[in-house]
């Protein structure tokens, strides 16, 4: 998808950096790979399979910040097949899986982070420009003050 004046939108360029991404973990580096998104997670799925035989599976706690990481992570161990669950009373932004050691060391994590920097960028810069636009206002962050220009008792 390509704008008025050519350029690609935000979104497809945010989808295409994933999919790379997601390709470099698959071990993908013919440039076909790299287009075949499929092909990365058929990839994947072969490895983490492979795994479960020599690396059996533990239950991994993932305790996540926020709704957004919490659905990322939901999303990435249900492309792999993983299925991920939470006990009664547990907090939602936490997940749980069985998952062999090495593929959440190796894969899934690593992933998960990289995956989880891209979002946030691209979430903080949407908001900034939204609140920008909407309230004509400056998106910048509060500024630092030494402690003694804190009202209250002096000591």
């Amino acid at each position: 998808m390509t704008g008025i004046d050519g350029t690609m939108s935000d979104e497809v360029r945010l989808l295409e950096k994933l999919r790379k991404l997601e390709s470099l973990f698959a071990g993908a580096y013919a440039d076909g790979e790299r287009i075949a998104a499929a092909n990365a997670i058929d990839a994947i799925r072969t490895r983490l399979e492979n795994l479960r035989n020599s690396d059996p599976p533990i239950e991994f706690t993932f305790t996540l910040q926020d709704t957004w990481s919490r659905k990322l992570m939901l999303a990435l161990m249900r492309r792999y097949g993983i299925i991920p669950y939470r006990y009664r009373r547990q907090r939602h932004t936490t997940v749980v899986a069985r998952v062999p050691k090495s593929f959440v060391d190796q894969t899934l994590w690593p992933e998960f982070q990289q995956f989880s920097e891209v979002l946030r960028k691209y979430l903080d810069e949407v908001t900034n420009r939204i609140i920008g636009e909407a309230l004509g206002s400056d998106t910048s962050e509060a500024e630092t003050r030494v402690d003694d220009a804190l009202p209250g008792p002096k000591s």
